[in-house]
């Protein structure tokens, strides 16, 4: 069995498709409005399956009003995205001003890792394996 795609619920999708695309350097596949099911959505290309963002609307098809989930630990659900050097992640975000929720955290000479919210408080840990 084959991931597909993993899904996440967001307030404002332009908002988090500029933030996947523009800050993350994801690549946007499509995105689409289904007035019949109060919803619009979009997905991002990952290696290994496709990342689903997903904006709830009302009766009206204009957006609920934001939800945000509080960001504490153990930082679940969240989606892993290997990095080949967690050092460059760092300074990525540090020039787009996107905190780091928890870490750099490593197990000396196996794993290196750290979280970040999207602008949701959908949470991304950025994972870097050393061996």
């Amino acid at each position: 069995m084959q991931v597909d795609h993993f899904a996440f619920r967001v307030n404002d999708l332009d908002r988090s498709i500029d933030f996947y695309s523009n800050v993350l350097g994801l690549k946007l596949m499509f995105r689409q409005f289904d007035p019949n099911h109060h919803e619009a959505f979009a997905f991002f290309e990952l290696e290994g399956g496709n990342l689903e963002l997903l904006q709830c609307l009302d009766e009206f098809n204009q957006p609920v009003p934001p939800v945000l989930p509080a960001i504490e630990p153990p930082f679940t659900p969240h989606l892993a995205l290997k990095a080949e050097d967690l050092g460059r992640i760092i300074e990525l975000l540090k020039e787009k001003s996107i905190p780091i929720v928890k870490g750099p955290l490593e197990i000396p000479g196996q794993v290196r890792w750290l979280y970040l919210a999207d602008p949701d408080h959908n949470i991304l840990e950025f994972v870097q394996w050393l061996n």
